[in-house]
C-alpha cells in the first residue's frame, strides 16, 4: 500500500503500536525527512516526457531529473513524470515555484491589491494580511509546486514527489516545463 520495503513498514508498525493508520503516517514523516536530506543531491539523470491532448489543442514538454539512470528508466518514476504533465496540461501553471515568478509581476500584483485594499478603508496591518494571504493563493494557483495535485488533491505536486522520494531513496526535482496551447 505505501511502496516501502517490508522491513520498515514492520518497523512502522512496531513504531506505532500496530495502527496501520498511524504506522502510514509514520512512514510519509520519515519519507519527508528523507526528501529533505536528499534535496542538496545533484540529479542529472532524468527523462524528458512529452503530453499532446486528444485534438492537438494542448501539448506540454517536461523534464524531470533523478541522480541515477536506473530511478530514470523506473516505471513509478516514469509514471510520476508522465502524471505532472497531464496536471500540467490540466492546470496550466505559469511557473515552477515561487522563486521563478519574476520580482516585478509581484511588485504589480501587490501594488495593485494594496491599492485595493487601502481605497476599501482598511487599515494597513489588515492591507498587509490581505495582501500576503493574496499573494499566497496566487502562487498556489499559479506555481506548479504549489498546485494541488491532479491525480491526488489532498495533497500538493511538491508532495507527490516528495513521496516518490521516498519510495525510490533519490532526489528527484523537476526542472524545466513548457506548456503550448492552440490558439493563445
Amino acid at each position: 500500500m505505501t511502496g516501502a520495503g517490508m522491513m520498515e513498514c514492520k518497523r512502522a508498525l512496531e513504531e506505532t503500536n500496530g495502527s496501520p493508520e498511524a504506522a502510514m503516517e509514520w512512514l510519509r514523516e520519515r519519507g519527508a525527512l528523507a526528501a529533505k536530506k536528499r534535496a542538496d543531491r545533484e540529479a542529472r539523470e532524468g527523462v524528458v516526457d512529452s503530453y499532446i491532448h486528444p485534438g492537438g489543442r494542448i501539448g506540454v514538454l517536461l523534464e524531470v531529473n533523478c541522480e541515477t539512470d536506473f530511478v530514470a528508466r523506473n516505471e513509478q518514476f516514469r509514471a510520476l513524470v508522465h502524471d505532472v504533465a497531464l496536471h500540467i496540461a490540466a492546470m496550466a501553471p505559469q511557473w515552477l515555484d515561487r522563486a521563478a515568478v519574476p520580482a516585478a509581476e509581484v511588485s504589480r500584483l501587490s501594488a495593485a491589491w494594496q491599492e485595493e485594499a487601502s481605497q476599501a478603508g482598511k487599515p494597513a496591518a489588515i492591507v498587509e494580511r490581505m495582501v500576503a494571504g493574496r499573494l499566497d493563493k496566487f502562487y498556489q494557483e499559479q506555481c506548479l509546486l504549489e498546485q494541488p495535485f491532479l491525480k491526488n488533491p489532498d495533497q500538493t505536486v511538491e508532495a507527490a514527489i516528495a513521496e516518490q522520494v521516498a519510495r525510490l531513496g533519490e532526489h528527484i526535482r523537476v526542472r524545466r516545463f513548457v506548456r503550448f496551447e492552440r490558439g493563445l
